[in-house]
């Protein structure tokens, strides 16, 4: 008796599936047979599949001279694919998008107004205050460097400057103490000795703690409005009805009476001068 046994239904019809698995073989063999059959009618296959190592070369490029262009190149593409995040970390744009933020959650609107719009605000904002800086470094650096007057790396000394004097105006001696410890860096004589390595981080966290002040104190009045509608509501026993959808009405109306976009545009591009 054999091992394999088929049911009933399985045996009748295993018959009929002969020729489709034959022919299913005969187009698989076919399909293994085509690339060797190709081989042998190129010619050049053969010297192809016996090649050397892949060299990869740039037209145009001869030499150590080319190759400086060639990176040169390479350097600009990566400076530009990084300039959004130059952009949010050396600039004013950190503390404005983040208090921005923190405004439009204190009123309780959190999809008004958009991402786009607090965001494009932000940048318009962050161009005005950092004109002044963004023109020196134009002048210093960027237009000699086009006229061919100095080098690149005498433009980079000259245009990190007028960067480096707009960051320092804002950081706190209890920061730069601290990465001045964790890089191991020796305390310099003047501030503007100190190295970017230094000044950037310690920038960076000292307008996060700004920005978090700052929104606190926009947190106040809109908290205390919340407390006196929460309070109303359950001295008149309307436990189930939401504080926040009876106060955001009065949010808003105390927001526009101040004029507070005014405000506090006014007051994130007053801190910086």
């Amino acid at each position: 008796m054999s091992v394999f046994r088929y049911s009933a239904p399985y045996r009748r019809t295993l018959p009929g599936r002969w020729p489709f698995l034959l022919l299913a073989a005969f187009v698989v063999a076919s399909c293994l047979a085509l690339p060797s059959v190709a081989r042998a009618q190129d010619p050049g296959a053969a010297a192809v599949t016996g090649a050397g190592p892949l060299t990869v070369s740039i037209d145009g490029i001869t030499g150590p001279k080319g190759m400086d262009s060639a990176l040169k190149i390479v350097l600009m593409m990566t400076v530009l694919s990084l300039a959004p995040a130059f952009l949010i970390l050396l600039t004013s744009f950190t503390r404005i998008v983040i208090v921005l933020g923190f405004l439009r959650q204190a009123i309780g609107t959190n999809s008004a107004p958009g991402n786009q719009i607090v965001i494009g605000l932000a940048l318009f904002l962050t161009v005005v205050v950092m004109s002044p800086t963004f023109n020196r470094i134009n002048q210093d650096a960027v237009q000699p460097f086009l006229s061919g007057d100095i080098n690149q790396q005498e433009a980079f000394q000259r245009g990190s400057v007028p960067l480096k004097e707009f960051m320092l105006a804002q950081i706190r001696e209890k920061d730069i103490q601290l990465f001045l410890d964790l890089t191991g860096v020796e305390t310099p004589d003047t501030p503007q000795e100190l190295p970017m390595l230094v000044v950037v981080p310690s920038f960076i966290i000292g307008e996060l703690k700004t920005a978090f002040q700052m929104g606190f104190v926009l947190f106040i009045p809109f908290l205390i409005i919340d407390m006196v509608v929460a309070s109303v509501l359950m001295s008149m026993g309307m436990m189930m009805l939401p504080p926040v959808l009876i106060s955001l009405p009065f949010k808003i109306l105390l927001f526009v009476l101040v004029d507070g976009w005014f405000l506090i545009v006014k007051s994130l591009v007053e801190a910086f001068h």
